[in-house]
């Protein structure tokens, strides 16, 4: 399922209807059965520049920046996702920008991306995940001296401490290159194996290596139980492409 930020002349900048189409959008990829990848990108020269704080400011103030009933939030922290994100960045990738890269699991970025967290410059703090995956992902270090300071860097810096796993020449590059990512999750892996791996991964990071460890004989188990699991091991018996079907 390919997600565009279509804001571009306003460099993509965040007003509550945009939070609410992608909110939507990922509700979507979620909940249905038939769509096993998503793909993150933005139309234009920039990723986004943040917020537009003259239509979400006043909901910021108050603390009331909601989301419709049932959809799921866009940073992703309401819980577990079983389908992966993959984003391509570029241009400006600022604040919230940051925080959707690390909501998702796997992020390009053309060599131009330009990345900032600077909501300490505004008078606040991130509040869409940076504080928490940031010092995970890349270090604590790494992470305070870019949420900290609101600096900016560049791609080659974002490449290093891994906030993204690949530089592309261009935008165009940073788009085809992850819809290439997705499409081997989509073409080449049992969708069920992949939701799985994911859920390992998160149970790990929320409630510790040995509840993860706890759970992977059964999980492994009830994945060869599935139709995709019997042709799995039939297609390596048969030494042929698994063709998979999520069931």
């Amino acid at each position: 399922m390919l997600i565009g930020l279509n804001r571009p002349a306003q460099r993509n900048a965040f007003t509550k209807q945009l939070i609410n189409e992608l909110s939507a959008a990922y509700t979507l990829l979620e909940s249905d059965a038939d769509l096993w990848v998503g793909v993150l990108f933005a139309h234009g020269e920039h990723f986004t520049s943040g917020f537009d704080l003259v239509d979400v400011g006043p909901d910021l103030a108050t603390g009331k920046l909601e989301l419709p009933n049932g959809h799921r939030d866009p940073w992703r922290l309401d819980g577990y996702w079983t389908k992966p994100i993959v984003a391509a960045a570029q241009g400006w990738v600022m604040t919230l920008g940051i925080e959707l890269l690390l909501a998702a699991d796997i992020r390009v970025a053309s060599r131009d991306a330009r990345f900032r967290q600077l909501e300490v410059r505004r008078g606040m703090h991130p509040f869409g995940g940076a504080t928490i995956r940031f010092p995970q992902l890349s270090g604590w270090g790494n992470a305070m001296r870019w949420i900290l300071t609101g600096d900016e860097f560049d791609a080659t810096e974002a490449h290093r401490i891994g906030l993204i796993q690949e530089i592309a020449p261009d935008r165009h590059g940073a788009i085809d290159r992850a819809r290439e990512i997705a499409a081997t999750l989509a073409e080449r892996c049992a969708p069920l194996g992949v939701q799985a791996t994911l859920s390992s991964a998160h149970t790990a990071r929320t409630e510790g290596e040995q509840a993860a460890i706890a759970r992977r004989h059964t999980e492994v188990a009830r994945l060869l139980s599935t139709a995709d699991g019997v042709e799995g091991i039939q297609s390596f018996v048969e030494r042929r492409a698994a063709v998979f079907t999520g069931r």
